[in-house]
């Protein structure tokens, strides 16, 4: 048997291959939609992908199943086990073999069992891994997002994501009984979780890229909590609020991802171009750090900086239903193909080009002008006149019931845009979050729809609280 694991930091996303070296067959297990890593890691160790599933329908990315099983002439698995409400909308276009409690999958000499563990989803599988080969039991059991290190699976997100009112306190009674019924299972069963530290799928998870069910069982939270109300309790309280397009995620994974022939590199468009794009009300996002931008930036562009968080910021601001372009600086940072597989990874697929770090400059010549933000820090209380200036916290709800400066609106920066409204006219904006990226971000993109006077408060809410000055909460 041969195991290897895959990672995107970006999504703090895991998948797997696990091959038998005898027969040369091999399974990848919740690929992501870049699949040319799977391939050419099959076809160096000399295994031809023939199989291929995933434990769920995913909500932080596209799943590369579909295109993975689609290019390699694979199998393809897929649970039906969500009930009526809940399952796969392509399964049967795609000739997908259903999977259930004890359904079971062969790869050579590697034998993986399936167990129905319901909870963060109503699909949720997981899967036990034995070597036939030399053993007679499961080594370790890929868990996708039902167990992680130090921390389970949320099961929130079918009702805050997906929309399916009304499910969370189940799926959390659901996710209970799914954990007590695996505790029979061996204290040394290797645990290949889907996520690591960084993802939005838990609230908690560590960074080691694997556990045992044994060492979980001690000193993972979840498993020490006996009493399913208690376990109810906790499992919901302080869940981050899920960033915007997980709905989309859900609704194409679960209707099935388009197949794409591969992530192609859009055009790399003339300067001169920049200005057609904007009048024709296209989004146009400026890569470049929030300083940069802030300095001198095209009207009418919106800036979502090159970062860890570069991903789930461009999922929850950019149209998935329209064209839009990038601005990158060519001369440094991430290449422009990375961003284009990052962007097709949670389903942006409607790049339609890119401008290169001459842009600007070409701009400001063309043109005469650049637009700037203005920073402020702590001056910020003397500036909240009556009348005069709004304070806008763009921090997600939690944060601002722990918290907040007195006198401030919450707008969560992934629901700024569709609450404009909300915003008062013929005042100054003065945006904030807790440390100021989100609110660089925010600024950005109030200035783009309109709205002529947005200051920049570059140190939140922590250089507030930092100084002693007065906090609400609730």
């Amino acid at each position: 048997m041969l195991l290897r694991r895959f990672y995107d930091p970006k999504l703090a996303q895991a998948s797997y291959l696990v091959g038998c070296t005898v027969t040369g067959e091999a399974l990848v297990v919740d690929p992501s939609r870049d699949i040319d890593p799977y391939l050419q890691a099959a076809d160096a160790e000399g295994l031809k992908v023939a199989h291929v599933t995933e434990t769920h329908i995913h909500a932080d990315f596209v799943s590369g199943a579909r295109e993975l099983a689609h290019r390699a002439g694979a199998r393809l698995y897929l649970s039906e086990a969500g009930g009526d409400n809940w399952q796969y909308g392509y399964a049967g276009e795609a000739g997908a073999t259903l999977l259930r409690e004890a359904s079971r999958i062969e790869v050579g000499t590697v034998e993986l069992q399936v167990l129905h563990v319901p909870g963060h989803t109503p699909e949720h599988l997981t899967l036990l891994v034995t070597d036939s080969a030399t053993a007679s039991e499961p080594m370790g059991a890929f868990t996708g997002d039902f167990i992680f290190v130090g921390d389970v699976g949320r099961p929130d997100l079918l009702e805050r994501a997906a929309r399916v009112r009304g499910t969370m306190q189940e799926s959390a009674r659901l996710l209970f009984r799914s954990l007590q019924r695996f505790r029979a299972q061996p204290d040394y069963l290797q645990i290949w979780p889907g996520h690591g530290a960084g993802s939005a799928c838990g609230k908690s998870l560590g960074a080691v890229p694997q556990t045992t069910l044994g060492y979980e069982k001690r000193f993972n939270w979840a498993f020490g909590i006996t009493d399913e109300s208690a376990f109810v309790r906790a499992v919901l309280a302080g869940q981050p609020d899920p960033p915007r397009y997980f709905a989309e995620m859900k609704r194409i994974n679960q209707a099935g991802p388009r197949l794409l022939g591969g992530i192609r590199r859009p055009a790399r468009l003339p300067a001169g171009a920049l200005a057609s794009a904007l009048e024709q009300g296209a989004t146009v996002v400026d890569t470049r750090p929030a300083p940069e931008f802030g300095l001198g930036a095209v009207p009418g562009t919106i800036n979502i900086p090159v970062n860890r968080a570069f991903t789930t910021w461009a999922g929850s601001l950019l149209p998935y239903d329209r064209d839009y372009y990038l601005i990158i600086d060519d001369r440094r940072g991430p290449t422009v193909d990375e961003l284009v597989r990052d962007l097709a990874g949670i389903g942006l697929d409607r790049l339609a080009g890119y401008f290169g770090s001459d842009t600007i400059e070409a701009w400001r010549t063309s043109k005469g002008h650049l637009q700037t933000i203005t920073s402020i820090g702590l001056e910020v209380t003397e500036r909240q006149q009556p009348g005069a200036m709004r304070l806008v916290d763009v921090r997600g709800e939690e944060e601002w019931n722990a918290g907040h400066i007195p006198g401030s609106l919450n707008l969560p920066l992934g629901d700024l845009t569709q609450r404009l409204n909300e915003l008062p006219t013929g005042r100054s904006l003065i945006v904030h979050c807790q440390t100021g990226a989100r609110a660089a971000m925010a600024a950005s993109l109030l200035r783009a729809r309109g709205f002529p006077d947005v200051r920049l408060f570059t140190g939140g809410f922590a250089e507030w609280r930092a100084a002693g000055l007065e906090v609400e909460t609730g």
